[in-house]
């Protein structure tokens, strides 16, 4: 005897189309990531070519003598030495008067950069994070935001100066902005300040230019207000002591033993935090120019 076949019920409709449902859910998800991953990736091959092709960055070249150096010593002090670790000694021009410091090599080739894009104004490395990247200005703060450093859409984006500043690297306060990525590009690692001992790896930053490289000491990781004065290139002796009693104060790193005055130079290294109205942010004082060698 054969059993009478059992009508569809509402339930069973409705069971079949949240599987559908679930089931589209998914494979957009799986299309969704899997897209993310390929602007990852694009992003990541284009910035290793770039290092691989243009950079050739040894990290002997990068001298960090100046922790022995007294705390008092202002960038013009340090300018004057005549002689620092046995470099030679030469007199360069520098936001607009003549200055004497020690020659650096200079790793990157700004020559063959500037023909893949004019925008080209310095290239950043962070030795404690392995962060080595071309930062660039446009007239904007939107179009690097998206596009990287060749100009391809892609929501890593690129490295890049706040078109406020002079782009030259002499405000009193130089903004680089960097997306905060999940895969550690750009700027997502510098989060890994919070973690003991990578500060001790290295207390430096560099920004390499055409003619001159320009070395700063880290003395604050913080959160702040992304609309505070820590985005003003230029401040009051009210704000900048209000800057930097939060920078000091609030720091995940302790540079306390780095005295920064009115008269120093600061960049200020900023990257989003998950939060809309707040970014992370490291800032590092001046403490040496140097004239590019090839």
């Amino acid at each position: 005897m054969s059993g009478k076949k059992r009508k569809k019920t509402f339930g069973d409709v409705l069971s079949t189309l949240l599987m559908l449902v679930a089931l589209g859910v998914f494979v957009f998800s799986a299309y969704t990531l899997y897209g993310f991953y390929q602007e990852y990736r694009k992003s990541s091959v284009e910035y290793d070519n770039l290092e691989n092709d243009y950079a050739s960055v040894d990290e002997a070249d990068e001298t960090e003598d100046f922790d022995a150096l007294e705390d008092d010593k202002t960038v013009q002090d340090l300018q004057n030495k005549q002689n620092i670790s046995g470099k030679e000694v030469v007199t360069v021009m520098e936001n607009g008067k003549q200055i004497t410091v020690p020659t650096m090599r200079n790793p990157i080739d700004f020559t063959e950069l500037k023909q893949k894009n004019e925008d080209i104004v310095g290239w950043l490395r962070i030795r404690a994070l392995g962060i080595s990247y071309p930062v660039v200005q446009g007239e904007d703060n939107d179009f690097y935001l998206h596009r990287t450093f060749e100009k391809e859409d892609n929501f890593a984006g690129c490295i890049f100066v706040n078109c406020d500043n002079s782009g030259n690297f002499t405000d009193q306060n130089t903004i680089i902005y960097g997306h905060n990525m999940k895969d550690g590009s750009m700027f997502g690692k510098l989060k890994k300040f919070r973690e003991e001992g990578v500060f001790d790896k290295s207390k430096y930053f560099w920004m390499f230019t055409p003619d001159l490289i320009y070395e700063y000491r880290i003395f604050s990781a913080t959160v702040v207000d992304k609309t505070g004065i820590t985005y003003q290139s230029f401040f009051t002796q009210e704000d900048f002591d209000t800057l930097m009693q939060h920078a000091f104060e609030t720091s995940v790193i302790d540079g306390s033993d780095v005295d920064v005055n009115m008269n120093d130079r600061i960049m200020t290294l900023s990257t989003c935090t998950g939060d809309d109205a707040t970014r992370f942010v490291v800032m590092g004082k001046l403490v040496q120019i140097y004239a590019s060698k090839k």
